[in-house]
C-alpha cells in the first residue's frame, strides 16, 4: 500500500532523502492539504489529523469539502471513438454507462 486512508480521503506517502523525512497530500482533491513526518506511524496520525483540520476548515467558512471520488466523472475520447462506444453498447442492448462502467470494471478486475 503507497497511501493512508480515512474517511474516504486518500493520502500519499513520499519520502524525501534529501530532507530526511516523510511527507504527503490528501490526493484527488482540488485544494492542497499536505503533511510531514519522520516516521511512517507520525506521518499515519498526521494525515489523519490534516483530514480532520480540513474538514474543520470547510465546516467554519462554510465550504463543502472535496470528495475525492464521487462516482462520476467526465471523459474526453473524441467523436469516433464515442460512436464506435454508443454503437456497440446499443448492440449487447446496453445503455453507453452501463457498458463503459463494465469495461472498465472487467479491466481492472482483471489486473487485480
Amino acid at each position: 500500500m503507497n497511501h493512508f486512508e480515512y474517511k474516504g480521503y486518500l493520502g500519499s506517502v513520499k519520502v524525501s532523502v534529501a530532507d530526511k523525512c516523510m511527507h504527503g497530500k490528501i490526493e484527488f482533491i482540488n485544494d492542497l492539504v499536505n503533511y510531514e513526518a519522520e516516521t511512517v506511524e507520525e506521518l499515519k496520525k498526521e494525515f489523519e489529523a490534516s483530514v480532520e483540520r480540513y474538514l474543520e476548515h470547510c465546516k467554519l467558512v462554510g465550504k463543502e469539502p472535496n470528495k475525492p471520488f464521487k462516482g462520476t466523472f467526465n471523459i474526453r475520447i473524441g467523436h469516433e471513438l464515442h460512436e464506435k462506444a454508443a454503437k456497440r453498447a446499443e448492440e449487447i442492448g446496453k445503455s453507453l454507462n452501463d457498458y463503459i462502467k463494465d469495461t472498465i470494471k472487467k479491466d481492472i478486475e482483471s489486473h487485480a
